[in-house]
């Protein structure tokens, strides 16, 4: 998001999730944490791990130490792997690339990102109207639904007035200002607001960015309107996540995050395991279990890394 020349910190992030806690799926949790070091103590409990990627495989365009073997350790153990994350800047093509890229063999079939969940759920539009999406400038949408048409808001801003829906993929061109045009734009015409990343955060090299999620709460808290979530913690996600372990009992899956009330939560929600990494996302630095306590949102794992 532009003009955020100091990122906000964990405090911040969790109080801002609890904020939007009644927007988020009802899930029952577990009584206590095991704890382990990594995600090798927990080979145990678990035939299948279902990753977030940001906290877990890389923190921006870095990938975390550890990870790339971790995974083959898990596959050499007969383990079942599905990543299942909420960047929705990039095409099928291009998330699977970045993965390889920082040295993961994870195949298409192993990937499920939020954007592709939005896309096989958007709603129908009147005919002959545009989404109006935030996106990454480089962003082609060539993997849009055939019939469906998406145009950068940013390079038309007439689309605030003419667009039939609104289609929130990235922040990185984003504003305060672009929050104030969009919420007045659907005060004097409600229409569709579509969000294909729910995440408030993701943890980069150089700390926590402001996300997609972040900016549809600010709306709808303001216009007192509605958003249609795509991605975790919603079960949208883990329903097409799933449906790909669908030969695995839930109590052998688990979902690997570094956030609460996204990764957890959802793991939670869908009736399966969670893990929470604490050392590379969202709690870095600091004592998860205030957190947990504050929230009532216990993973049945706590492990410090991959």
């Amino acid at each position: 998001m532009r003009d955020m020349s100091t990122m906000i910190g964990t405090d911040w992030a969790f109080q801002r999730y609890e904020s939007v806690r009644a927007t988020l799926p009802d899930a029952r949790f577990a009584a206590s944490s095991h704890e382990g070091r990594d995600l090798g103590d927990t080979v145990d409990a678990y035939d299948a791990y279902i990753l977030d990627a940001f906290g877990v495989l890389n923190r921006g365009e870095t990938a975390i130490d550890g990870a790339v073997e971790r995974m083959a350790a898990l596959r050499a153990l007969g383990k079942r792997l599905v990543v299942l994350t909420n960047a929705a800047s990039y095409t099928r093509a291009e998330v699977l690339a970045k993965y390889h890229r920082l040295g993961f063999d994870f195949t298409a079939s192993e990937v499920v990102s939020s954007r592709d969940v939005a896309f096989a759920g958007l709603p129908t539009l009147p005919e002959g109207t545009f989404w109006a999406a935030a996106a990454a400038p480089e962003d082609d949408f060539s993997d849009a639904p055939s019939g469906v048409q998406i145009a950068h808001l940013a390079d038309n801003p007439d689309l605030l007035k003419t667009a039939g829906g609104f289609l929130l993929l990235s922040s990185a061109r984003w504003d305060a200002a672009d929050t104030k045009a969009l919420t007045d734009a659907l005060l004097e015409n409600p229409r569709p607001l579509v969000v294909a990343n729910p995440d408030l955060v993701a943890p980069r090299e150089e700390g926590l960015s402001l996300e997609p999620g972040l900016i549809a709460h600010d709306i709808t808290e303001r216009t007192g309107g509605k958003a249609m979530f795509f991605g975790k913690p919603f079960g949208n996600a883990f329903d097409t996540a799933l449906a790909r372990l669908a030969d695995i009992p839930r109590d052998r899956i688990a979902m690997v995050g570094d956030t609460l009330h996204t990764d957890v939560l959802g793991g939670a929600a869908a009736g399966i395991g969670s893990i929470l990494i604490t050392d590379h996302g969202l709690f870095s630095g600091h004592d998860v279990a205030p957190y947990i306590e504050k929230s009532a949102i216990r993973p049945s794992w706590i492990v410090a890394t991959t």
